[in-house]
């Protein structure tokens, strides 16, 4: 199970060739603490609350970006999408994403992953232009790197599929069995 409504997380399950079910969690998300713990307890709380059974696997996932120990998530408008791209113009920010598994027949399982990202110095041009695109709506930090977002970052630092949505590697350390597993299910 995948307690995510994430088109982003599906896409890359799915590229993996891992079958599973969408169950989106109805978890009230935190939006403010230190970014690992925010992204964990995020994280837990979406798998736990779709947990039907300890014989089924489900896979909660949280992404924040963190700058200067202020957190920024999905802008609710385009003034808020404005207001956290200006923030991040010009500056590196870190991508937090936390996984949480539980239903494993054990404790639940939770691994962070970090990826830092640098922004270009974004004009007024540019930011009208993303703005616009409306790809920051349900975004962590108002942007898709995997879209017209790439246009606003510099460089990154660490794992890529982190700043999309899905640590590929966090997730495989977690449940090394995954891509081994009978018809690649989340399963035992």
């Amino acid at each position: 199970m995948l307690a995510s409504r994430s088109p982003q997380r599906r896409a890359i399950l799915a590229a993996l060739g891992v079958e599973f079910v969408v169950r989106p969690s109805a978890f009230e998300e935190l939006e403010s603490g230190q970014a690992e713990l925010v992204a964990v307890d995020n994280a837990l709380g979406k798998a736990s609350t779709v947990a039907r059974s300890r014989h089924e696997v489900v896979l909660g996932v949280d992404t924040v970006v963190s700058l200067g120990g202020r957190l920024y998530g999905k802008p609710g408008d385009e003034a808020q999408a404005r207001d956290t791209l200006r923030a991040l113009s010009g500056a590196r920010h870190t991508v937090v994403s936390a996984i949480a598994l539980v239903g494993l027949q054990e404790a639940p399982r939770t691994a962070t992953c970090a990826t830092d990202v640098t922004f270009r110095e974004l004009d007024q041009a540019t930011l009208d232009w993303y703005v616009r695109s409306a790809e920051w709506r349900d975004r962590a930090g108002g942007y898709a790197i995997q879209g017209a977002g790439c246009a606003l970052v510099a460089s990154i630092a660490g794992d890529w599929t982190n700043v999309v949505g899905l640590p590929v590697g966090t997730l495989l350390g977690a449940h090394p069995g995954l891509l081994a597993a009978r018809n690649n299910r989340f399963s035992q």
